[in-house]
This record gives C-alpha cells, sequence and structure tokens, in this order.
C-alpha cells in the first residue's frame, strides 16, 4: 500500500449532489487512467446514484441503461424516449447521454460510459440494500 498516496476526502449525499456530472462525464469519458477517470468514477458514479436515488430510480433500471448503452452505444440510448422511468431520471440521464455523444470517441466512450452506468447501479444497489437493514421491522 502507498501511505504516501492522499486519501479522497468524504463528502455527503448533499455535497456529491452538487458536483457537476456533465463536467466529470466531458473530462472522465474520454480520458485514460489517473485523476480525471478515478474522479468519474469515485465521487461522479456516487453523486449519480445519489441523484437517481432522490428520483426514486431502481437500480436495475440503471444496468439496463448500462446495458442498452453498450449495445447500442450513446447516441442510441441518448435518442430513447425514455431512457429511464419517471421523467425527471430520463430527463437527466438523457443530458448525461449527451454529453457523452458531444465527445465523438466512439466506442470506448460507449463502453466507459457503460461501464460507469453500471458502477452507478452498483452503488445505488447498496444505497437500497443498506437502507432495508437499517429499517426497523
Amino acid at each position: 500500500m502507498n501511505d504516501a498516496a492522499p486519501h479522497p476526502p468524504s463528502r455527503t449525499d448533499d455535497e456529491l449532489a452538487r458536483l457537476d456530472l456533465t463536467a466529470l462525464l466531458r473530462l472522465g469519458l474520454t480520458a485514460g487512467p489517473g485523476t480525471r477517470r478515478t474522479a468519474l468514477f469515485g465521487d461522479g458514479a456516487a453523486a449519480a446514484a445519489v441523484i437517481l436515488d432522490r428520483l426514486g430510480t431502481e437500480p436495475r433500471s440503471v444496468a439496463f441503461l448500462a446495458d442498452t448503452v453498450r449495445a447500442g452505444g450513446l447516441a442510441h440510448a441518448a435518442a430513447l424516449p425514455e431512457p429511464l422511468p419517471r421523467r425527471e431520471a430520463a430527463v437527466l440521464v438523457r443530458d448525461w447521454l449527451r454529453t457523452g455523444t458531444e465527445l465523438t470517441a466512439g466506442t470506448p466512450a460507449d463502453d466507459t460510459a457503460a461501464t460507469w452506468l453500471h458502477a452507478v447501479a452498483t452503488i445505488l444497489e447498496l444505497k437500497h440494500l443498506t437502507r432495508a437493514r437499517h429499517r426497523p421491522v
């Protein structure tokens, strides 16, 4: 383990929800390994999960969208009339998808976006499971 590596700051859900996901996607989808990619898959994925959770999005919907991006690409997914159930979530995610299409980075960006969406779905699922475990019976 590298003890000299800086430890990332802890962030609350409210702080994560205020992150600029569009900027993180724009900078991280085409970045190689490094801080931009780490920010996208770390705080960016956590932030997306917080926001989508607050909009009542199910993890399986995000995972299905990730599979759709992997199969058809960002442009195909961005053109869907309802990329996620619930209007607010659909509008928000469509903006994220369009950000990826503007990069014109082709299949590598599509694959990275799909992997990122799967990470978001995983974090969202963990949030749901944790909340369920801590509910009074």
